[in-house]
């Protein structure tokens, strides 16, 4: 009977187990369990995105305020466009509001930070389906070196 016993607390062991490593790879991929409530569409277009991926958090001030829905191709323009989810409950923003794809350390990953622009009685707030207009795209750091590596040889 104690060996019948053991065998179950191990197997109770494994279970938890299992479950806490598929909590903790939900948790990396930045997907929730519960929803983040009721959001609305904005889209931006951007002339380079670097390496910013689907479900890359949109950030103001460092705390999300919505996500990377999808990274799509205009195909008339042939620039990125990126369509975000952003969270009802966090508000909504004027539309003279900037993004600017930005990246957490020297070599972290890419997320968009957002700039909430001036409000007057004349500016709207920005609604499902909308457009950024004022976007500032991702600075590549290979781009960065070759301009440097350019400027120096330019000099000589």
């Amino acid at each position: 009977m104690p060996q019948k016993k053991l065998e179950i607390w191990v197997g109770l062991f494994v279970v938890a187990a299992i479950a806490s490593f598929i909590v903790l790879a939900f948790s990396v991929a930045g997907l929730s369990f519960k929803g983040e409530g009721d959001s609305y569409t904005l889209k931006a277009s951007f002339n380079n995105i670097g390496g910013l991926k689907a479900r890359a958090p949109v950030k103001l001030g460092g705390v999300v305020v919505g996500r990377v829905e999808s990274i799509s191709l205009d195909v008339e323009n042939y620039t990125p466009i990126v369509t975000l989810s952003m969270f009802e409950k966090q508000g909504f923003y004027p539309e003279t509001s900037s993004l600017a794809i930005l990246t957490s350390g020297l070599l972290g990953e890419q997320y968009i930070g957002i700039t909430p622009g001036f409000v007057d009685e004349d500016i709207e707030m920005l609604g499902d389906g909308d457009e950024i207009e004022d976007t500032k795209s991702a600075l590549i750091l290979e781009d960065l070196i070759g301009q440097f590596i350019y400027s120096i040889n330019k000099d000589d």
